[in-house]
Formats: structure tokens, C-alpha cells, sequence
């Protein structure tokens, strides 16, 4: 069993950084790949970022690279997201995601345990 409790959200104007965090828990959290999601209002939760569980391998969605960096600390069992040069149409609610299969790392079925959000603002 995973917990996590994501962090960080906010209201930034465009052009604006943020940085998520996301603390799991349990005993071998820190052997799970994990990942980033997120959910605009009226639209399906879509990927955003992924990380395999000793950080080797990063995934990110065409509409973040570059402007988005994933990385984690396994000795605090965290995983955060560096948000750069935000645009309005990256507002959403934030989930953090963990998984033990590594196969599905860009889809939400790939992933067994959900953050409850952290909500992201950014204003033109």
C-alpha cells in the first residue's frame, strides 16, 4: 500500500514557476515508478510527466517539454515537479501517481495509487 499527499499548487501569473512535491508513503514506496496527471475542468485527466523508480528514465508530454522537469529523492520518498514558464491552459488539478509496472508509465491504467490533487492557477 502507497500514500500520497501532493503539494505545491497555487495561483501564478503566466510566465510563472512552481514547484510540486508529492511525499509517498509505505514500505517500498521508493521502489515505485511514479507520475504526474493532471485534470482541467470538463476535460479527461491527461499525463504530464513520469519517473521510473531509481529516476534512469523520464517521460514528459509534447505540450510540458521543456518547460516542465521531473525528478525524485528517494530518501525522502518524494517526487517533484518544476514548473516553468506556465501558461493558462496548464491549469489544472495536479495527481501524483505510483505504480509497481513500469509499461504504462504515459496512461492513467498504468497507475495503482492516487494522490487527492493539489490544484494549479495560472492567470494571463
Amino acid at each position: 500500500q502507497v500514500q500520497l499527499v501532493e503539494s505545491g499548487g497555487g495561483l501564478v501569473q503566466a510566465g510563472g514557476s512552481l514547484r510540486l512535491s508529492c511525499a509517498a508513503s509505505g514500505r517500498t514506496a521508493s521502489t515505485y515508478a511514479m507520475g504526474w496527471f493532471r485534470q482541467a475542468p470538463g476535460k479527461e485527466r491527461e499525463f504530464v510527466t513520469a519517473i521510473t523508480w531509481n529516476g534512469g528514465s523520464t517521460y514528459y508530454a509534447d505540450s510540458v517539454k521543456g518547460r516542465f522537469t521531473i525528478s525524485r529523492d528517494n530518501a525522502k520518498i518524494t517526487v517533484y515537479l518544476q514548473m516553468n514558464r506556465l501558461k493558462p491552459e496548464d491549469t489544472a488539478v495536479y495527481y501524483c501517481a505510483a505504480t509497481k509496472v513500469a509499461g504504462m508509465l504515459t496512461r492513467t491504467a498504468g497507475y495503482n495509487y492516487w494522490g487527492q490533487g493539489t490544484q494549479v492557477t495560472v492567470s494571463s
